[in-house]
């Protein structure tokens, strides 16, 4: 099975400085962008995270290392950042983002008169 990777080299480079160090001392870290990777594979497909394919590693790794960078600010500073960056360069397109909310009501809710009011004020 071949999974459909979304990360581009471009979006991978405004990333990548916003992600934390490796540190220098214990085990090397798994590549930090095949772990973003899986991570977005998971949301996009909304799988279970024993259902990962074998071509994108361990579903442990991944995980441990979401629930780190949330701990950390890493998604924070990603999603803060990534908008701005796009802004800056015109990439984003402001007059077409719109955004909506539907409230559905029942049809006895909508607009029924009140017993004794008729819209007249008496004083």
């Amino acid at each position: 099975m071949s999974v459909r990777l979304v990360i581009t080299d471009a979006m991978w480079d405004r990333i990548k400085p916003l992600m934390p160090v490796e540190p220098v001392r214990g085990r090397r870290w798994a590549n930090r962008r095949r772990t973003l990777e899986t991570i977005a594979w998971k949301f996009r497909t909304g799988s279970p995270w024993r259902a990962l394919p074998d071509e994108l590693g361990s579903f442990q790794t991944a995980h441990k290392r979401l629930l780190r960078w949330a701990a950390y600010g890493i998604w924070e500073r990603i999603l803060a950042a990534l908008p701005a960056a796009a802004d800056g360069v015109d990439d984003i397109g402001w007059t077409v983002s719109v955004d909506s909310t539907v409230c559905r009501a029942h049809q006895h809710a909508a607009g029924a008169r009140i017993k004794g009011h008729h819209g007249t004020i008496s004083g």
